[in-house]
């Protein structure tokens, strides 16, 4: 079983992804957050609602709250919701 959302958890994957994937959180800065402009991203916090962004957006640091498209159960479901938006994120980005 996989480990629930503590605030814990939500740290270590807000460092694993800041640290290793700061480009899909850039892209879901873009797409999921109406933030075409932005030109970096840092993933603050995660819940099983959603993400929260600090982007800069034209010279600013610019809060963006992202939703999910459901209530994540486990820290697994995070990492599979994560890889999912990415790569709807690049199709959508690609279009």
């Amino acid at each position: 079983m996989s480990d629930p959302l503590s605030p814990e958890v939500s740290d270590r994957i807000c460092k694993h992804m800041n640290d290793d994937h700061a480009d899909a959180i850039l892209l879901y800065a873009k797409v999921f957050g109406g933030s075409e402009t932005a030109s970096a991203a840092k993933m603050q916090s995660i819940d099983p609602q959603g993400m929260n962004l600090l982007a800069q957006v034209n010279g600013e640091t610019v809060p963006l709250r992202i939703a999910f498209d459901h209530d994540l159960q486990d820290s697994e479901d995070a990492h599979q919701t994560l890889i999912a938006m990415v790569r709807q994120g690049r199709t959508q980005s690609a279009n």
